[in-house]
């Protein structure tokens, strides 16, 4: 997979990914900067915000070399084939779609399906997922997460999206939680470039 050392490479520097859900392009190089000068390596654009693929374009070419930029809510093989001629390099979902799995594996892109049991983390995994997000953390636990990762590969990275702010990090940490996505929290619609900033180092703390 061409992305994956420099998906591990990000990963390594900051294991956070930051979920800019409603974000517009003429919003997006303000937020991304601001996410990047915070520590930031990994930004997602959910495929349900205003022209998301315009948004991931203008990211991807000004952060190269810089942040990874991908597209979120990614639910059908045709999304992936789109997100990658914009440049995007992430593919992430709510669910664990499998054809959407091998159509990011064949495309040499980073694929991280959404994922609540081990039935599906497996199938995930096996189709060729890089990573698992565990979704929607609400409706799980650190006792869960730790039951799971009991049985995956213990090279396969484990994120938890869904409710995590910087003050309940450290549970799902000790569970074996490799990182995190970050939504609301992080930024919300109509959020200026400080405040996004700002929240973004409040997350890091919470890693320390």
């Amino acid at each position: 997979m061409p992305h994956l050392p420099a998906f591990n490479a990000a990963f390594e520097r900051c294991p956070l990914i930051a979920i800019l859900r409603g974000i517009t392009p003429d919003e997006i190089l303000p937020v991304g900067e601001a996410l990047i000068d915070a520590g930031f390596t990994l930004i997602e654009i959910p495929l349900n915000s205003p022209d998301p693929v315009e948004s991931i374009a203008r990211l991807a070419r000004a952060t190269e070399g810089r942040a990874m930029v991908g597209a979120g809510t990614v639910l059908r093989e045709a999304e992936v084939a789109a997100v990658a001629a914009a440049g995007g390099t992430l593919i992430i979902s709510p669910n664990a779609n499998t054809q959407v799995i091998a159509a990011t594996a064949a495309r040499g892109l980073v694929s991280l399906p959404g994922i609540a049991t081990p039935t599906e983390a497996f199938a995930a995994i096996d189709a060729g997922a890089t990573a698992l997000k565990l979704f929607p953390a609400e409706a799980a636990s650190p006792v869960v997460l730790k039951a799971m990762r009991a049985v995956l590969p213990k090279a396969m990275r484990v994120l938890l999206v869904g409710g995590i702010n910087p003050d309940n990090m450290q549970p799902w940490l000790d569970a074996g939680a490799a990182g995190f996505g970050l939504g609301s929290a992080l930024y919300k619609p109509g959020a200026s470039a400080d405040d996004v900033y700002a929240n973004a180092k409040a997350f890091i703390r919470g890693l320390k």
